[in-house]
């Protein structure tokens, strides 16, 4: 793979956020009277935007829905952005990648500010040229338009020097709308049949599988 650009995914590739977002949708449900007996019902959240998973799981409209995000950010911004890990050898690849003279981006459906605060955080911002995520009022959540967003940004025209990385179909999905080559993580959130079924192009185990596939 000649790539000159890397754009990551952020939960479920970079960090592992499952008990944050987990906490932070229960607590936004428990608003609405609704309990959740078996957390991992939830894990199909994890992943695309937030809205429209009320309207999908919940029938929610779409007015009762951002009125849902608005809930979960209650919990999330407080607390539940920092209940979070980074996968083991994540800092290591970035560093390695940076190293070999990759440019890495991120484009995340998480809202941008929070998107910088997680990776400022885990002092993993540095490695990146840009963090590109979703806007507070979800006029741009959906994963397609965040990468669109970034490569714009970064003046990408020449599609094949890009590359995105991802954990689920949404990941693969919005690399493909957007005319780029997909990677699925193994270690996330999503399946091999998710990733290959979306149209992945590679799957890697870890972190390290990544490194020695671009490089």
């Amino acid at each position: 793979m000649k790539k000159k650009y890397v754009l990551f995914d952020l939960d479920g590739t970079l960090t592992d956020s499952r008990e944050g977002i987990i906490n932070s949708i229960e607590y936004m449900l428990g608003f609405y009277g609704i309990m959740v007996e078996d957390r991992e019902s939830l894990l199909p959240w994890l992943g695309p935007p937030l809205k429209d998973s009320l309207m999908k799981y919940y029938g929610f409209d779409e007015r009762k829905a951002l009125e849902g995000v608005e809930k979960y950010r209650e919990y999330f911004d407080r607390q539940g952005i920092f209940e979070n890990r980074v996968y083991p050898g994540i800092e290591d690849m970035l560093a390695c990648l940076k190293e070999k003279g990759y440019i890495l981006l991120v484009a995340t459906s998480k809202p941008e500010p929070a998107a910088i605060r997680v990776l400022e955080h885990f002092d993993l911002a540095k490695y990146f040229d840009y963090i590109g995520g979703a806007t507070l009022d979800d006029s741009r959540v959906k994963k397609g338009d965040v990468i669109r967003y970034v490569l714009e940004r970064q003046g990408i025209r020449d599609k094949a020097l890009a590359v995105m990385t991802g954990d689920r179909e949404h990941d693969i999905c919005g690399a493909k709308e957007n005319g780029l080559e997909a990677v699925g993580v193994l270690y996330g959130y999503g399946s091999p049949g998710e990733l290959t079924g979306a149209g992945a192009d590679y799957l890697v185990k870890t972190p390290d599988d990544l490194v020695k596939l671009l490089c």
